[in-house]
């Protein structure tokens, strides 16, 4: 059972670069990414260390993630590992690119891959936010509905999505700077 071996790591919508970093340091430890379970459980098989970048495309169903679009990365070199909610999951050996390759090859992709994720992963958290919980926190602020658990449940989901629209957002923002 030493062979494989699981990770509770979480990563926001913001945190991919991170993410890749991670994976790709545990492969060079010697733990190639086997699959995920969602949201955030890892599984790793044993393997020998190597120097593997693994990098990450986001595509919903509705903008194709089959057959074709994986055989794509496979004509590049990269091999497809794993999917867990709408992320794809690549990885190539350093020996076999040419310099510091990345799947995606100008800044136009680049954008594009942080707007689907926009679109996909923050607009409906902005519909549950402004839609739910900031009306519910209101009419509790405002003495409309009376300060009982419900209130104080919806003031701290408040807090809890405040704080993650803020750092997905200025962190969404300062690569999109960065791209332009």
């Amino acid at each position: 059972m030493g062979d494989i071996i699981k990770k509770l790591r979480i990563f926001t919508i913001a945190d991919f670069k991170e993410e890749e970093e991670w994976l790709t340091e545990m492969h060079r430890s010697g733990w190639k990414l086997n699959g995920m379970t969602p949201p955030c459980l890892f599984y790793f098989e044993r393997c020998e260390p190597e120097d593997v970048v693994y990098q990450l495309d986001f595509r919903n169903r509705r903008d194709g993630d089959g057959a074709e679009y994986r055989q794509m990365f496979r004509d590049c070199g990269w091999e497809y590992v794993e999917s867990c909610i709408n992320f794809h999951y690549f990885r190539k050996p350093v020996s076999q690119m040419e310099g510091k390759e990345e799947i995606f090859s100008d800044n136009a992709s680049r954008i594009d891959f942080l707007g689907r994720i926009w679109k996909w992963r923050m607009m409906p958290i902005f519909v549950v936010f402004f839609g739910c919980v900031m009306p519910q926190v209101h009419h509790g602020i405002t003495g409309v509905v009376p300060r009982d658990i419900f209130f104080w449940i919806f003031f701290i989901m408040f807090l809890l999505y405040l704080r993650l629209i803020l750092h997905v957002g200025i962190k969404f923002f300062r690569m999109r700077c960065s791209l332009k």
